[in-house]
């Protein structure tokens, strides 16, 4: 038996953390701000779309995320800057034997409604979220999980049903948020509007469409923030949201425009933030459509797509070329992953044979970013010269987010923000059968032997071996054309000068907890 305490866990799982840098290039918001004070007050937060849903076991997006993860919801460990996982509600754990894990609790942390967070909670949450009457779209992500175990009033373990490498990993992400038992039993269908965790920010009001606000935890007990409330106000417009800062009028804006990286790097109000991503952009197939059913017609599309023309003509050479979903900061990525190469006069053989008629009419979506709206129009282009008549659809995120998951689109441009670092969180989320749907399949894609792989890369404990069976399964799906990848993300953010403390970390969320305004 080996006990992992924190300082040994540390080393052993190096191979299982990546690190999150940030591009040279950004101005530091961590400075001194010499002669300048803090004044507590309201941070402004902006962003382009309203969040989904506001309940972890319920929440399938990023941008929704990032309003609780961190903030009002913690985690049993968590991913320090460096992408390390470090302890946080709990103190130190143990890996008793492949699928045994124990968990020695902090002590005398209370959840927002005055719940205590104890052993029973741990208990609780998991129970919650792996009951299949929940019907919690996240819970196949924790399916490893058999049982949970009360051993103390503050040690808790989990047993496994079978090995599962990055376990850490999952638990430190959004989907092993603490929620308050009390919420639960009492209002567990209120936690979509009304968040309950252990973190440092309060659940205040959500108006719809408009903003969320959170209040600082008083009573947190860790560090306690140093701003008295936050408040993420929905602006669509990238010019308005711009405007904003660079007025005063808002502290951070989440989306940036990749046109206006110049124009913030050259203001003397603003200061962009840029960080490497774990996300990939991709445009995706509905594979259960009767049009691209075929494989032909998917990998037509796939040869017709110049996407070095779109990383170039779209994104400003903002980010790079993706070879897979995968990005090359994750876990299980392989360089040796090849996609379709850009050739017209191969998609059009390939359309002929597939019987496609010409002017024949395909769908495209996408959500209401302005950098997909130009990439469809390019797409829709470049499938105009293969014969193909695109008909862009352009949604607000939210109801993007809800066509995908009612299997009536064909094809869409989106995007894969990884929230573990591992290749599992793609894999299984984008690709696996159980996925299909709210998970993260909009593929609607299943394949028994992509299935396998996946759940062999799961359970294999080393490394080496987990890297071969995702470049297998990686291969497999391109070569099946289930998607075409575009873009390694590089995320960005603009912040005023009157903001310190703030950073991107490699999934996109907002780090704000040590943020200040100050004057």
């Amino acid at each position: 038996m080996k006990r992992m305490k924190v300082f040994l866990l540390m080393t052993l799982i190096t191979v299982l953390v990546l690190q999150a840098c940030s591009t040279a290039s950004n101005k530091s918001a961590e400075g001194s701000n010499e002669g300048s004070k803090s004044v507590g007050g309201e941070l402004v937060v902006l962003r382009a779309s309203d969040a989904t849903s506001l309940d972890p076991h319920f929440i399938t997006d990023i941008p929704s995320a990032n309003i609780i993860h961190g903030k009002v919801y913690e985690t049993l460990v968590a991913f320090d800057r460096d992408r390390k996982i470090a302890p946080l509600l709990a103190k130190e754990w143990e890996q008793k034997d492949d699928v045994t894990w124990t968990f020695t609790l902090n002590e005398g942390i209370k959840f927002h409604d005055g719940a205590d967070f104890n052993a029973e909670a741990v208990k609780a949450t998991f129970d919650r979220i792996l009951d299949p009457e929940t019907g919690s779209p996240q819970r196949d992500k924790l399916s490893m999980i058999s049982e949970v175990v009360v051993d103390d009033t503050y040690v808790v373990t989990m047993k496994l049903k079978e090995p599962y490498a990055p376990l850490l990993s999952i638990l430190a992400s959004q989907e092993g948020s603490m929620i308050s038992p009390k919420a639960i039993a009492e209002a567990a269908d209120e936690l979509a509007t009304h968040p309950v965790g252990t973190g440092p920010f309060v659940f205040d009001a959500w108006k719809s469409g408009q903003e969320i606000t959170l209040n600082s935890n008083k009573d947190y007990w860790g560090t306690v923030p140093k701003v008295d409330k936050v408040t993420f106000k929905v602006v669509p417009e990238d010019s308005t949201r711009l405007a904003m800062i660079e007025s005063g009028e808002a502290h951070i804006a989440e989306q940036v425009p990749v046109t206006e990286i110049d124009r913030i790097e050259n203001s003397s109000t603003m200061n962009l933030f840029r960080a490497e991503g774990l996300a990939v952009e991709f445009i995706g197939f509905n594979v259960k459509d009767e049009l691209l059913s075929d494989v032909k017609v998917r990998q037509a599309i796939s040869y017709a797509v110049d996407r070095e023309a779109i990383i170039s003509g779209i994104y400003d050479n903002v980010g790079t070329l993706a070879n897979s979903a995968m990005s090359p900061k994750i876990i299980g990525y392989s360089s040796e992953t090849k996609p379709y190469d850009y050739d017209v006069v191969k998609a059009k053989e390939l359309l002929k044979e597939a019987g496609v008629k010409e002017g024949t009419k395909v769908k495209l979506l996408t959500s209401d970013r302005k950098e997909r709206i130009n990439m469809a129009e390019v797409i829709q282009s470049q499938l105009k010269g293969i014969g193909l008549d695109v008909d862009i659809q352009v949604m607000e995120y939210g109801a993007f987010i809800s066509e995908i998951t009612k299997e009536q689109h064909q094809i869409f441009i989106s995007g894969w923000g990884n929230a573990t670092g591992d290749a599992d969180y793609n894999q299984f989320n984008l690709f696996h059968t159980a996925s299909m749907g709210p998970p993260g399949n909009h593929f609607y894609y299943s394949n028994p032997e992509i299935d396998k792989l996946i759940e062999q890369g799961r359970s294999e404990s080393n490394q080496e071996a987990r890297n071969e069976i995702y470049k297998k399964a990686m291969q497999m799906e391109l070569d099946d054309a289930v998607y075409i990848p575009v873009r390694n993300y590089e995320h960005l953010a603009v912040y005023s000068n009157a903001v310190k403390g703030f950073w991107l970390d490699a999934s996109n969320y907002t780090m704000i907890s040590g943020v200040e305004i100050v004057e």
